[in-house]
């Protein structure tokens, strides 16, 4: 080991020592049991702005609206030096509250979707313990131990926290009534529009590997019309049950989209597409027959692509069915969110990579066939060359049993978070950017 190696691991050492076990869990836990549906982050970003602000860092909470803020908080380094924002979304997949989540997230509301923390040896259980909030519990202990331990840092590090980071539109009682815009990135846009851009970025969010691209999505509504009818007339009037057809239209739809995934696989990415929701009829007229029924699809696209071309292709997929079912079934986007990438090669990438695999203890390879989307594509859509890093998935309950996807969203690992801190900080101590170092402050 040369001695500019052996600094280096002294220095990382000396980050790592503030690190400690007691103060990711308190942070985390602190972090869970703040409600922060998309929407209604800002208390939890007047929290963790106040947290920042205590260990030396140029914190505050970034207002967008009367419910709905991000948090940001600056460690100062040379000014001639590149600037790192380490990033997280805030905002929670499902709500905690079993008026919004029941019966679709579940058919009871168990312990794990609640906003209150619980700990079991070295495992936190709690709505979004794992996702998003144990990853920014790993960015805030991870600047805070920069900050303690007064380390030289090679330029300016954000530590950047977004709301509206879930892939959702407005959750009703939850942010500001009438504001449509409160999911999809908003805050991630406005961080970086209103004094944030840096020259690089690692967004934190599930996954043991560091990635360089990822899939963005289009949002589709598919009108499948019928006739408005009455059951005792089935037999004597023209009969058309809208949601018999949308059943047949969802049916050729899943099929189709693992067709649609193999043809516009690539790189690490394998764009996959579901009917997530299906609305039509009068719930109170069961003796009725709806006039529409609607179904909305995520369609996920690579780089590749371009949300008016998966529509296109969605549509021909349509007509084939119109033709077939002699309906004339309409689809339009809804949302659309580009997939993006930043090269392998970049200096963000490349220095993400070399913490991960000293910390992983092997070499790096890319898993393959990914389809998640998060605001890593606000960043890169800003100018922002962006790596992605995370905790792996948590394997076992508490009480030793499987781990489903709500369960892997509410818990998290100490120990793998302590791992992920490491890997933020390595990353950002090895982003030398060719200026000199000094100690921050």
């Amino acid at each position: 080991m040369t001695t500019d190696q052996r600094d280096h691991e002294d220095l990382v050492g000396a980050v790592m020592a503030e690190a400690t076990r007691d103060r990711l869990l308190e942070t985390v836990c602190g972090l869970v049991d703040i409600p922060s549906p998309t929407g209604a982050e800002r208390p939890i970003s007047e929290w963790i702005a106040g947290r920042l602000g205590a260990v030396g860092l140029n914190a505050s909470a970034q207002v967008i609206d009367d419910r709905q803020a991000n948090a940001a908080g600056v460690l100062r380094g040379p000014e001639d030096g590149k600037s790192l924002l380490l990033y997280a979304p805030l905002d929670t997949f499902t709500t905690g509250d079993p008026a919004l989540d029941l019966p679709w997230a579940g058919s009871t509301m168990r312990a794990d979707m609640l906003p209150q923390a619980k700990v079991y040896d070295d495992l936190v259980v709690g709505l979004a313990a794992g996702n998003p909030k144990g990853h920014v519990a790993a960015i805030m202990v991870a600047v805070e131990a920069l900050s303690r331990s007064g380390v030289p840092l090679p330029g300016d590090v954000v530590a950047g926290f977004g709301a509206g980071g879930m892939p959702s539109f407005a959750v009703p009682g939850a942010g500001v009534s009438g504001r449509e815009n409160t999911g999809h990135g908003v805050g991630a846009t406005f961080l970086l529009e209103r004094g944030f851009t840096t020259d690089h970025a690692v967004i934190a969010k599930p996954g043991w590997n560091v990635s360089h691209e990822e899939v963005g999505l289009v949002w589709i509504d598919v009108e499948v019309p019928g006739l408005h009818s009455y059951v005792g007339s089935r037999d004597r009037l023209p009969y058309r049950n809208a949601t018999a057809v949308a059943a047949a239209v969802i049916e050729r739809l899943e099929t189709w989209f693992d067709e649609y995934a193999g043809a516009h696989e690539v790189g690490s990415m394998r764009p996959q597409g579901v009917v997530s929701s299906v609305v039509g009829g009068f719930e109170r007229l069961a003796a009725s027959t709806s006039a529409s029924v609607r179904l909305r699809l995520d369609v996920r696209m690579t780089p590749d692509q371009t949300a008016p071309e998966v529509v296109r292709e969605v549509r021909a997929q349509l007509r084939a069915l119109s033709e077939e079912l002699e309906v004339p079934i309409r689809a339009r986007q809804i949302a659309a969110v580009p997939g993006t990438r930043t090269a392998r090669d970049s200096e963000i990438v490349r220095a993400t990579t070399q913490a991960w695999e000293r910390v992983a203890g092997r070499s790096h390879e890319l898993i393959l066939a990914n389809s998640g989307a998060t605001d890593a594509n606000i960043l890169r859509l800003r100018g922002v060359p962006t790596a992605r890093v995370g905790m792996p998935k948590v394997m076992k309950a508490p009480d030793g049993g499987p781990v489903d996807f709500t369960l892997g969203m509410n818990i998290v690992d100490v120990q793998e978070m302590r791992r992920l801190v490491e890997v933020l900080v390595r990353t950002t101590l090895t982003l030398r950017g060719g200026a000199e170092t000094r100690k921050n402050g």
